[in-house]
């Protein structure tokens, strides 16, 4: 199955691409589709299929897991298997409205593909000044940076080799600018649609993404070494009003999120009581 009715948006940690994408997706009401969600189900994907990277990262303990050298996190973290498993998501969702794909598992080889236009493309390169400022601005752990600047290396390799359409990420632009640009990169497909026009569709879109923020949580706990309780984890997300206006988040735990819906307004109101979904 094509997919022309994706837009991608790709870049290592820390380059706004989630961002990015998400305002797009509330603006213009598109379906978000991100990979930081799809983590642990991409995990169980490649233990299925026998993946020693995948079987590595799960017998280490998390200590030892990122006090391995450099490129064996990156062979743990699935880069180049999760492209195809990206892919494959995004394949299995509705045709409408359009979808908008991020993600740094999206590799510019996809360019190399008949699926993928450049046109429907970008991707978010951070100069190593940002990034450091980023990792650092994060107190972003050792194991983690490691992994961050060596994926930001590769897909920079990987963008000028095959011509990839390229946003540099230096920090000068506010977040709005850099949504402004990538926007103007898609106006065309944007224009031609389709979008979510309704406000139920909207709210049904947000409420889409705010629920896959949780599995992605749960995810996680459910592991066998992981400690602690996903409903009582903190996360944000996006209002869930549908207004195309709005950019609020909203802190709260896995557990309020799922009670939703999310909203960035009071929710004690009779007519706005928190109902448990599905």
């Amino acid at each position: 199955m094509a997919v022309q009715h994706v837009l991608w948006i790709g870049g290592p940690p820390g380059s706004g691409k989630t961002s990015v994408a998400t305002r797009l997706a509330r603006r213009h009401g598109l379906r978000l589709s991100s990979a930081d969600t799809r983590t642990w189900i991409h995990r169980d994907r490649a233990l299925t299929a026998g993946s020693a990277a995948a079987r590595r990262f799960e017998d280490l303990s998390p200590v030892d897991r990122w006090a391995q050298p450099t490129e064996d996190l990156v062979a743990m973290s699935l880069h180049v298997e999760r492209t195809q498993m990206v892919v494959d998501d995004v394949r299995a969702l509705p045709t409408a409205p359009l979808i908008v794909a991020e993600g740094t598992p999206v590799r510019p080889s996809l360019l190399a593909t008949e699926d993928v236009a450049r046109t429907q493309a970008v991707w978010l390169l951070p100069t190593e000044d940002f990034q450091e400022q980023q990792l650092a601005a994060r107190a972003t752990p050792d194991g983690h940076a490691r992994l961050y600047r060596r994926l930001g290396a590769l897909i920079a390799d990987e963008a000028a080799e095959h011509d990839a359409p390229v946003e540099v990420v230096d920090g000068s632009r506010p977040l709005e600018a850099m949504i402004e640009i990538v926007e103007a990169r898609f106006a065309d497909i944007l224009a031609a649609g389709p979008l979510a026009e309704s406000v139920p569709v909207r709210r049904q879109l947000l409420a889409e993404a705010n629920r896959a923020i949780a599995d992605q949580v749960g995810g996680f706990h459910a592991r066998s070494w992981a400690e602690g309780d996903a409903d009582s984890v903190i996360r944000q997300f996006v209002c869930e009003c549908g207004d195309p206006a709005c950019d609020a988040v909203v802190t709260v735990t896995v557990g309020e999120a799922l009670a939703g819906p999310v909203l960035a307004h009071r929710r004690d109101t009779p007519d706005r009581r928190p109902r448990r979904r599905g």
